[in-house]
């Protein structure tokens, strides 16, 4: 079993997202990350929780029903 951290690029790429949006969803959705020195890695496992968790979407729900 492949047990690696992911970077920004990758896990963007993993997601099918921008790598800003990783930025924002660390910042604004608690997206699990860990910074390592000035990087962010990134555990696919604990990523993919998240997204089931439907994390992705609270904040964009929240700014909607306002």
């Amino acid at each position: 079993m492949e047990d690696r951290w992911l970077s920004v690029d990758e896990i963007a790429t993993y997601l099918g997202i921008k790598r800003d949006t990783v930025y924002k969803w660390i910042a604004d959705k608690r997206m699990p990350a860990h910074k390592v020195g000035r990087l962010w890695k990134f555990r696919k496992e604990e990523v993919d929780e998240w997204v089931r968790q439907d994390k992705a979407a609270d904040k964009q729900r929240e700014s909607t029903e306002e």
